[in-house]
């Protein structure tokens, strides 16, 4: 099965960290990076895209942190 998750959170070393975690967990990039700026906080909020194929079938219970 494959799944999906879309990481998100402020433009830091500990989003790329969350990012390059994953990565190395055997998740993929899909597509682009997205940015957004939040003018309450004034900082910049980053969103990645990340795909992973795995064995079994899909489940509503399924975390997917733990992958």
């Amino acid at each position: 099965m494959k799944l999906y998750r879309y990481l998100t959170g402020p433009d830091d070393t500990a989003f790329c960290k969350r990012v390059s975690a994953a990565l190395n967990k055997g998740w993929q990039l899909h597509g682009a990076p997205t940015l957004t700026f939040d003018p309450v906080k004034g900082r910049v909020i980053c969103g990645q895209a990340i795909v992973k194929e795995v064995p079994g079938e899909w489940s509503e219970d399924i975390t997917l942190s733990d992958y």
